[in-house]
């Protein structure tokens, strides 16, 4: 099984910075970063891994039909004083 996320991770990495990533490639791209997305890592971290930019990471989860997490963090409302 470790094996496997080593192929896996590597796929991801080897994307070249603004290369096109149509067809079945984005399909794939797609579905290994909706896995690790819905896993915990954060957009930022997977724009990171894969080297292209946060927009475009969260531009694949969207199409890919990805729930997005909120932001996190303070919130305003009521319960500041």
């Amino acid at each position: 099984m470790g094996q496997g996320i080593v192929v896996e991770e590597a796929a991801v990495a080897e994307l070249g910075k603004g290369r096109r990533v149509t067809g079945g490639e984005r399909d794939k791209l797609s579905a290994e970063l909706r896995k690790k997305y819905e896993s915990g890592t954060s957009i930022r971290a997977l724009a990171e891994e894969t080297g292209r930019s946060y927009g475009f990471v969260h531009r694949i989860l969207t199409e890919s039909g990805t729930t997005l997490r909120g932001r996190g963090g303070a919130t305003r409302g009521k319960g500041r004083k």
